[in-house]
């Protein structure tokens, strides 16, 4: 697989450019690449390219994943954020206003599972979290899991348990006590609105007695009086993959709310635990380790802790204090399963407080011979 182009390149303007250079930049080239603009011969290739440049923009124009990725490059976003949080927030409406021809449809075909239309707002397929209506998919949830470094490190199983609202088991969601049915609204026989009439005008309005549904319950579920859902407690076993660090957000699929058409998502936001050895800085870890004046002056053998165990490093002679040396491979696991980080390990040089007169004695003598 190809390496991905830098972004700053896919819209062609330089690493400072403005906010609004961003936008003028971005606006251009979906105009001119927008597959339902080509012809038919060429829509393939737009498609790939609409893509690209919508990426482009959906990260460049966060602040947070802007910074990400003028640091550590695509790297840097792809670790932090899900591949469907990349165009979340994304203020594309004020960009295409006007642009009737740039349908959310068409860009909720282009990239499925990302739950967002072209204006930045979830699709019809994906109610916004913590909304659910009748006939729609079950609400989303979100629920926090924390993992030590070690675990972020080998990946792991974890337990969490999750209060969500289900179908009630006793009434399979009806809302009508069990043996009973809905039935029929008799002030709008059925329709769900009725009409109100005011002046020569006359306006349609959701039936006040049925709520807009169109029936009615006579003998509510006691289990949930009448309502279809209860509110569960489940215990989910849920795989945190090696490498994964804070802010990911991990999807489970059906394990949100239940709804008419399906159940929403359950979304896990990591926290790696903050380690007392080891210092993470996206795929590599940095530690400390102290050494004597002689052995900095001399060389020696190190003994370095790593995520798999102590290792010998070896420092050579005249070593200052605070250089820091690679270990290659050492450091966490890429995610996306591109071998490992490096660990950095940076020497400090410890100078004692007090010698003894012998050690002082043998220092004058060392410092004579520098003169």
């Amino acid at each position: 697989m190809s390496a991905k182009r830098d972004y700053y390149e896919i819209l062609g303007i330089k690493k400072g450019a403005t906010v609004e250079e961003l936008r003028k930049a971005y606006r251009e080239l979906a105009l001119r690449h927008h597959p339902d603009r080509v012809a038919a011969d060429k829509k393939k290739q737009a498609e790939d390219t609409f893509k690209e440049i919508s990426e482009a923009y959906g990260v460049l124009s966060d602040p947070k994943k802007r910074t990400l990725y003028d640091q550590y490059g695509h790297d840097g976003v792809d670790k932090n954020f899900a591949r469907e949080d990349i165009f979340r927030g994304t203020d594309f409406r004020s960009v295409f206003e006007g642009d009737e021809g740039l349908s959310g449809s068409f860009f909720e075909n282009l990239f499925g599972d990302s739950g967002f239309d072209l204006f930045g707002t979830r699709s019809k397929r994906r109610k916004t979290k913590g909304s659910s209506s009748e006939g729609s998919r079950g609400r989303d949830l979100e629920a926090a899991v924390s993992v030590t470094l070690e675990e972020a490190y080998r990946g792991t199983e974890k337990t969490i348990s999750v209060a969500r609202r289900d179908s009630c088991p006793a009434c399979g969601g009806s809302g009508a006590a069990p043996g009973t049915s809905k039935t029929t609204c008799p002030d709008c026989r059925g329709t769900g609105s009725r009409l109100v009439s005011s002046g020569i005008f006359q306006m349609a309005q959701a039936c006040p007695r049925c709520g807009g549904t169109g029936s009615i319950i006579l003998s509510p579920c006691p289990e949930c009086a009448g309502q279809g859902k209860v509110t569960v407690t489940k215990s989910l076993s849920v795989t945190i993959p090696p490498g994964v660090d804070t802010g990911a957000r991990l999807r489970m699929k059906g394990e949100g709310e239940s709804g008419e058409k399906g159940k929403g998502d359950l979304f896990l936001v990591v926290e790696v635990l903050l380690h007392s050895q080891f210092q993470r800085q996206g795929a590599d870890l940095l530690t400390e380790i102290s050494i004597s004046l002689p052995r900095a002056i001399l060389g020696a053998e190190l003994s370095v802790p790593t995520m798999d165990g102590a290792v010998v490093m070896k420092i050579p002679a005249g070593t200052q204090s605070g250089t820091v040396f690679r270990l290659k491979g050492k450091g966490m696991p890429e995610l996306r399963g591109k071998g490992n980080g490096d660990e950095l390990v940076k020497v400090s040089v410890v100078i004692p407080r007090a010698v003894s007169p012998r050690q002082r004695e043998l220092m004058e003598e060392f410092e004579k011979t520098l003169q």
